[in-house]
């Protein structure tokens, strides 16, 4: 080594590769994380049906949401953004996902989830950070459903995912009140 500044040079670089070497690895351990949520959805109270003056049906929705999410925390995982969908296909528009809930987890604590929620006409907070939809859209007279609770992970570092539990089996009524 012929100067100081060389020296330096050689330092940092090595410091920073073992650096991202470092990271590399911790974001890896990350990946070998295998949760085991438990997520039970049901419809309490199916409200009555009707039809909107732009041909669209809404209907209200009592649900009963559960979930244990604790195990989807690990060390790098900055906060959980969990919604429930309603999901159904019919053959003009295909398949369809109406959003009903969501909310935003920080915290491993707070990842226990049991709430009863009545879908609202308007974007309403039932409790602060929770908000409920209204179940909308075209010929929904009659339509088989399933209820998805999706949870996207958002980590400190690494790459974002997604996961989900289905519970499929619920009909909406089929006429209108």
């Amino acid at each position: 080594m012929y100067s100081w500044i060389l020296r330096v040079n050689t330092v940092l670089t090595l410091s920073v590769t073992v650096l991202a070497a470092l990271c590399a690895v911790a974001s890896m351990t990350d990946g070998l994380h295998r949760p085991s949520p438990a997520v039970e959805l049901k419809v309490l109270n199916v409200g009555p049906l009707e039809r909107l003056r732009n041909g669209d049906d809404r209907i209200a929705l009592t649900l009963s949401i559960k979930a244990d999410l604790e195990s989807v925390f690990t060390w790098n995982t900055k906060q959980l953004f969990v919604f429930v969908a309603a999901e159904y296909w019919s053959p003009e528009e295909g398949f369809n996902q109406i959003s009903l809930w969501d909310t935003i987890i920080e915290k491993k604590e707070n990842a226990k989830i049991d709430q009863q929620i009545k879908s609202k006409m308007l974007r309403k907070a039932t409790r602060v950070g929770y908000f409920t939809y209204p179940f909308q859209g075209k010929d929904l007279r009659g339509r088989d459903f399933n209820l998805t609770m999706y949870w996207n992970v958002m980590p400190i570092s690494g790459a974002f995912f997604t996961d989900k539990a289905v519970v499929p089996g619920f009909q909406l009524p089929i006429s209108y009140n």
